[in-house]
């Protein structure tokens, strides 16, 4: 489901494609009428547009998750709820995160993911909603649009292919755990398979990158192309978190998940994928 009138990509056999907002309560349970399963990606900002208009981050996510948690209870299915791995936790208090790792979050943007959290688990508890919640990583890869305010590495990668230079929040920038986008796929789905109902899980490497060690680990693949990595530091904003790596050994014990794609390989597939649009 989405707001353009056709899908930006193919689609495997078997999947269609709707187009319609999320907002839309009647077109929402039709889908549910149809469908006994769900999974919740929607989300209409970003953590730098939560943290300029906080009450607009909360009017337009939680109001329509709500009601998509009070359809989805009363029909009997079953939710993915996909939160946020990288602000529901807040400034880490050890490194990996586990599950049971306290959630204070500093952005605006981490609040609402946190309260959608507690919503479905409050509809769990008092109107029966089956519902498995996972807190994903920095996910990258083919795909990921560019300047979007998320997306480090695709908008690294597209700023180094149009001769910009790339900015960094601070002398290193955050450090975070990236995934790539079929290891995140096959995660949630292991999740919505084998996860057990009620419980959140991480969906992780396990490994920790600065903005500047990924700049670093890219600037040789671009130059293989014949682009030049160049780097602008920027002063660090408020809102984001320093630190933010995942402990996902809960996924793997109750599902058998683990991430496959390396990272340098995930690169070399996403300046391919971004070379491609920019001919």
């Amino acid at each position: 489901m989405g707001r353009s009138a056709n899908s930006a990509f193919k689609l495997p056999e078997g999947v269609s494609y709707v187009r319609g907002d999320f907002g839309q309560a009647d077109l929402i349970r039709e889908l549910l009428d149809r469908n006994e399963e769900v999974i919740h990606l929607a989300y209409a900002t970003v953590p730098n547009t939560s943290f300029d208009n906080p009450l607009s981050d909360l009017l337009q996510n939680l109001p329509p998750a709500v009601q998509l948690f009070t359809e989805l209870a009363e029909r009997g299915g079953k939710l993915l709820l996909v939160s946020s791995g990288g602000t529901v936790y807040g400034e880490a208090m050890q490194i990996p995160i586990c599950e049971r790792h306290s959630t204070r979050p500093i952005s605006p943007y981490g609040v609402t993911k946190l309260t959608l959290e507690n919503y479905a688990h409050l509809y769990s508890a008092t109107h029966g909603l089956k519902y498995v919640c996972v807190r994903p990583a920095n996910a990258y890869g083919i795909g990921q649009r560019p300047y979007a305010g998320q997306g480090f590495v695709s908008t690294a990668i597209a700023s180094s292919l149009r001769g910009q230079k790339i900015r960094i929040f601070g002398q290193q920038g955050t450090i975070r755990d990236y995934i790539y986008v079929s290891d995140l796929a096959s995660g949630i789905v292991s999740a919505l398979e084998h996860g057990r109902i009620s419980e959140t899980y991480n969906l992780g490497s396990g490994l920790g990158r600065s903005n500047l060690d990924v700049v670093q680990a890219m600037a040789p693949l671009m130059q293989d192309i014949g682009y030049k990595v160049e780097v602008e530091h920027l002063p660090e904003r408020v809102f984001d978190v320093r630190v933010n790596v995942l402990d996902s050994r809960k996924l793997f014990e109750h599902s058998g998940w683990k991430p496959h794609v390396d990272f340098m390989e995930g690169l070399v597939r996403t300046r391919d994928w971004l070379g491609n649009l920019n001919d």
